[in-house]
Parts: C-alpha cells; structure tokens; sequence
C-alpha cells in the first residue's frame, strides 16, 4: 500500500490537480466529460490533459469512453482508502503503539 498511496498522493501533489480532482469530486459519480471540467476549472485543454494524465495515473480519477467522449471520474474507492492511510496511525504514539512500515517505503 506504501507505493500506491505514495503515487495517489503525489498525483494530487499540485494545486491544479487538486483543483481538477474537487471538481470531479464535487460532481460526483457520474463524472464529468473533458469540456465540462474545462468550462468549471477555466484550464486550457492541453494543460487539462496533463493533469488528467497525472491524475490517472495515480489511481484517484478514472475515464472511461462514451462514444466519442471522455467521462472522468473521481474514485472514491482510492480516495477512501489514501485517507485512511493517512489517518490510520492517528496518535498511535500517544498510545504507546509502535508504527510498523510493511513495505520499504
């Protein structure tokens, strides 16, 4: 999981990604096609493309073809699961328990 929540985070790792993964989150499962993200984030389609290419690529958004469109999707599944990553050791030293890395991370 070290190596899937570091490449999820790092997607999300500028603030136009972030601002293109609210929107989709905002949107909800339905998702969103590139035009309307484009209309609602006021991003220049090739610096659109480059954000969407990171965002897959780290697992948070998915798309999918709908005839001659492009639908993406937030993954909440992903996105649930980075977070409770993040926060599964909440104040695990206050309690005395030991953090333990599973993976060379």
């Amino acid at each position: 999981m070290w190596d899937e929540a570091a490449s999820g985070f790092a997607a999300m790792g500028s603030v136009a990604r972030l601002k293109v993964l609210r929107t989709l989150v905002r949107a909800g499962r339905p998702g969103l096609t590139v035009g309307e993200i484009q209309q609602r984030t006021d991003m220049a389609a090739s610096t659109l493309a480059h954000h969407l290419k990171a965002l897959t690529a780290g697992g948070v958004i998915e798309q999918t073809r709908q005839g001659r469109q492009t639908i993406n999707r937030a993954r909440y599944d992903h996105l649930e699961a980075l977070a409770q990553f993040i926060i599964a050791e909440c104040c695990a030293d206050q309690c005395g328990h030991d953090i333990q890395e599973t993976d060379n991370g």
